[in-house]
């Protein structure tokens, strides 16, 4: 699962995203309405609907032993990283893809890999915790 250019033309090889709500939210110009994820040390800025910025937050949530929460305003302690803080003017942000949908991280070049590298961790980790068992 390699991240795509939100901005990219859709062609044979990345197809439109399926969920409305996305699209709709990936096609709106206002980058205010950004949630945020907040996981370890890490306050993320990232977009998508509701359904699928909620599981991207539960995948997430498999990689730490604390909690991965999201929340719908800026945090109090506003974000610490400086490039985060000015990620969200750049044009050009990959879409990961959550199950039909995709959440869009409005993060500097490090924390987005960072999260990146989470989310398929959490990937692997909820495919090897709901596999079943070899019994033979």
């Amino acid at each position: 699962m390699v991240p795509r250019d939100v901005r990219q033309r859709p062609d044979a090889e990345q197809p439109p995203v399926p969920c409305a709500a996305c699209r709709a939210v990936f096609e709106s110009p206002d980058r205010d309405a950004a949630a945020f994820l907040l996981v370890d040390q890490l306050t993320i800025p990232v977009v998508g609907c509701a359904d699928h910025l909620d599981e991207f937050r539960a995948v997430c949530g498999h990689t730490t032993d604390g909690t991965a929460d999201l929340l719908d305003h800026r945090p109090a302690g506003g974000i610490a990283c400086p490039g985060c803080r000015l990620a969200p003017r750049s044009h050009e942000h990959p879409l990961i893809p959550v199950e039909r949908g995709g959440v869009v991280v409005l993060a500097c070049p490090t924390h987005r890999s960072q999260i990146v590298g989470r989310f398929q961790t959490g990937l692997e980790t909820r495919r090897q915790i709901t596999s079943p068992l070899d019994t033979s």
